[in-house]
């Protein structure tokens, strides 16, 4: 059964590195990148849409698509350190698991992706200054961290097999909130490319 993807935040690390696996997968039928600016990719699979201030859109884009597809998947790329019980000290985790908590009283299939370490690959840029930064000095050490702590580190490109996996039906996810460890379970199983 092939996949419908839109996808907001095409132009960052992580969005590239979805996009990049969107389209050499061929279960995904196209794919819709909203964003601040273009892409400057083409493919056949990918429209795009432009928009000027995508600001505050998880749940702005996130209810009115429940209401129209109840039956759909919407993946939210949280964080580690999310704090679903939305008490903690920090206010961005609390931010942001209360958000986690909003989608899943909704009534699509939600699922909550909180990456650890991502490593960047195939070509995959982060966008970010200090990102960039960081791997350029720390990059080299993020395999030896991933043979030490494997459920730690995910790579780009199994972050976006992994969203490509829960959009499917009939894959088994382990729940509604996906750590690094589960990210790599679902993202690591290759898949058919064109």
């Amino acid at each position: 059964m092939s996949v419908k993807v839109i996808l907001f935040g095409a132009t960052g690390m992580l969005g590239r590195g979805v996009l990049r696996e969107c389209l050499r997968d061929d279960t995904v039928e196209s794919v819709l990148a909203v964003g601040r600016t273009p892409l400057g990719v083409s493919h056949p699979k990918l429209r795009e849409s432009v928009q000027s201030d995508p600001s505050d859109l998880t749940l702005a884009v996130a209810r009115p698509l429940a209401a129209a597809n109840p039956g759909m998947t919407f993946v939210y790329v949280s964080g580690e350190g999310t704090d679903s019980t939305e008490r903690g000290r920090s206010m961005w985790a609390r931010v942001k698991g209360r958000t986690e908590n909003d989608l899943l009283e909704l009534p699509f299939r939600a699922y909550m992706f909180r990456p650890g370490i991502v490593q960047p690959v195939r070509g995959v840029p982060s966008k970010a200054r200090i990102s960039r930064m960081f791997y350029a000095v720390l990059g080299p050490l993020v395999p030896l961290v991933r043979r030490v702590a494997p459920n730690l580190v995910i790579t780009s490109e199994a972050f976006g097999r992994a969203m490509i996996a829960v959009a499917r039906p009939g894959t088994e996810v382990p729940g509604h909130i996906l750590r690094p460890a589960d990210i790599n379970r679902l993202g690591g199983a290759p898949t058919r490319h064109n």
